[in-house]
């Protein structure tokens, strides 16, 4: 058991740390709703029905979609494109592990099923990490867009006016600009990290190069 904590220590903790965070949003999320409830002079809501609120879920979805987005283009991205110096690119003058040809290891009784199977299972594997990261931030995105609609609904119908359908949604400012205002953040953090890490150090992290080492050597 111990040993099973060490191997996936830094999953369970980040599991954790998030599981505590959602339960801290949703309770003080829950908080600000009824008080907006009663400000309307509406009834308040216990706290499983504001989990199932447009309220909670819009806001939810909106943040997991910007993160599965910058996830997602960063995989991909680091794929083909370099960053001199820094640990979180591929040096651009030598062959990386990463781009070996995986039907070289067709036949290594290790290597996972796909690799051995061949064909269009080894070349979906191939990718499987970013069409997975692209699978995350779509979910998300078309989950944000129809809370975020229903939401809108909610609004429009509280005010006596004609509640929009979720296609007139879709292109409405209001919608993008949700998605804007994270998606904005999301790059410039991975775009700081990518450049900070050319200059700085984290010792014992694999995310920085070792602390003596040169500037311009890539990876770690």
């Amino acid at each position: 058991m111990r040993k099973r904590l060490r191997d996936n220590g830094l999953s369970l903790v980040l599991l954790g740390i998030f599981l505590a965070i959602l339960a801290g949003q949703s309770l003080v999320g829950w908080d600000v709703y009824n008080k907006d409830q009663q400000e309307h002079g509406e009834a308040a809501v216990g706290y499983i029905a504001y989990l199932q609120t447009p309220a909670f879920m819009e806001v939810t979805f909106e943040n997991w979609e910007s993160e599965f987005l910058q996830m997602c283009a960063y995989v991909m991205l680091t794929a083909y494109l370099y960053q001199r110096g820094s640990p979180e690119s591929k040096d651009p003058d030598s062959a990386a592990p990463q781009d070996r040809d995986p039907a070289a290891d067709a036949d290594n009784p290790d290597a996972p099923w796909p690799v051995r199977k061949g064909g269009l299972w080894r070349a979906l594997y191939s990718h499987s990490l970013g069409l997975a990261m692209l699978f995350l931030f779509a979910s998300s995105f078309v989950l944000h867009w129809l809370n975020s609609a229903r939401q809108a609904a909610d609004e429009a119908l509280a005010h006596g006016q004609p509640p929009p359908t979720a296609m007139e949604h879709l292109v409405d400012s209001q919608f993008w600009f949700e998605s804007f205002q994270n998606w904005q953040s999301e790059f410039l953090s991975t775009a700081v990290l990518v450049a900070l890490a050319v200059f700085l150090r984290e010792r014992g992290s694999p995310e920085s190069k070792p602390v003596g080492a040169p500037h311009s050597q890539t990876g770690t």
